[in-house]
């Protein structure tokens, strides 16, 4: 069964190939590269290179409003939403989120009804606001991926291209990759959903993981999963189940792909901020929870926090510091600054709590350093 999952994960790397290059706007410097003219010896050449730094930003779930079942759920202004992060978003070279939901302006089959299931549908028009605030990588593999269906999807695909949108999570678009000043910075996304590439097949992940790796310098590994809700802050280090499905074990996935060759990972999925961890010198964010999710969510206490994660790694992946910006969703939503540093110092208390043998160092203005 190993073998024939293997097979299958290296097929579709290479007929689901979503390479390409792809740079921010020309009006906006790229501040995040920087040629720190530093050295260090490569004992395998022992030839000295220089370091370059990569600068990401990376949050959580997005949710900018759904026409269904009605346009009551969409915002006054949904291009105003992200307005508060708008620097930290656009001034990253490269900038990550979830896209929850599908891009879509009407059609597709809801996937059904009752007290736990809730169907997204955005319009397409949203697009145009992410590729505004600087978004370059989004994860499309979570439980909403197809709330309306295959038109959902393919929509949601048009959308993203037309934008130059870069994504990842299905087996149409298994990976993509793109390119500043020379390194090459992929994404790979992982959910334990019906038409995701599936977390909890773990060793179909590693192989793919693994084939990505040879086409990129940095590699970024996304996965929505874990249980959810203000109860689920902790990192139990098992597969969690939650509405009776096996939302995976992140700890193990986690650890399992950087030992394949990823340099970031990047969960989502709860619904609220877990721990940060230092594994191998790669940097990991157990859940970034929801960062502009408007109506339909529940914004409650600790689910509407909302971080907003900067960090760096050089050009072979190891992270050297970082910063977590804290955030809040009021109302129905969409981030506001939060001067108290809330969502910092949750994440600081639960990754002192769930990881106490990592070398982060998180302080309470949410500054990040290794522990030396």
């Amino acid at each position: 069964m190993i073998n024939i999952i293997l097979s299958y994960a290296l097929s579709m790397v290479f007929l689901g190939c979503s390479q390409s290059v792809d740079n921010k706007s020309s009006t906006e410097p790229l501040l995040a590269i920087h040629d720190k003219n530093e050295q260090f010896s490569d004992t395998s050449t022992n030839k000295s290179k220089k370091i370059q730094i990569i600068d990401i930003a990376a949050v959580g779930d997005i949710m900018l409003g759904t026409n269904f079942p009605d346009i009551s759920t969409l915002p006054p202004d949904a291009s105003a939403l992200l307005m508060p992060a708008d620097s930290l978003l656009r001034n990253a070279s490269v900038t990550f989120g979830n896209a929850e939901g599908v891009f879509l302006n009407k059609g597709g089959k809801s996937k059904g009804s009752g007290a736990n299931v809730y169907n997204f549908r955005q319009p397409e028009s949203y697009g145009t606001i992410l590729k505004k605030y600087g978004f370059d990588l989004l994860s499309i593999a979570n439980n909403h991926a197809y709330d309306f269906g295959a038109i959902g999807v393919e929509s949601t695909s048009r959308v993203f291209e037309a934008n130059g949108l870069k994504f990842a999570g299905n087996k149409t678009n298994p990976f993509s990759i793109i390119e500043r000043e020379g390194v090459k910075i992929g994404l790979v996304a992982f959910a334990p959903h019906n038409g995701c590439l599936n977390l909890n097949e773990l060793q179909a992940a590693i192989a793919l993981v693994k084939q990505v790796k040879l086409k990129c310098d940095v590699l970024i590994v996304s996965f929505h999963a874990g249980a959810e809700g203000s109860k689920a802050t902790r990192v139990p280090r098992r597969h969690e189940i939650f509405l009776g499905q096996d939302r995976g074990d992140v700890y193990e996935a986690a650890h399992a792909v950087i030992d394949a060759g990823a340099d970031v990972v990047l969960g989502h999925g709860p619904h609220v901020p877990r721990a940060l961890e230092l594994y191998k010198s790669r940097l990991i964010a157990y859940s970034l929870g929801n960062f502009c999710t408007y109506a339909k969510f529940n914004l409650k206490g600790i689910s509407g926090y909302a971080p907003l994660l900067t960090f760096k790694v050089d050009q072979n992946g190891a992270f050297t510091e970082g910063k977590i910006h804290s955030f809040l969703q009021l109302g129905e939503g969409g981030p506001v600054k939060d001067g108290t540093n809330a969502a910092a110092n949750l994440i600081k208390r639960l990754s002192t709590e769930d990881f106490p043998e990592s070398a982060l160092r998180i302080d309470a203005q949410g500054n990040i350093s290794i522990n030396k």
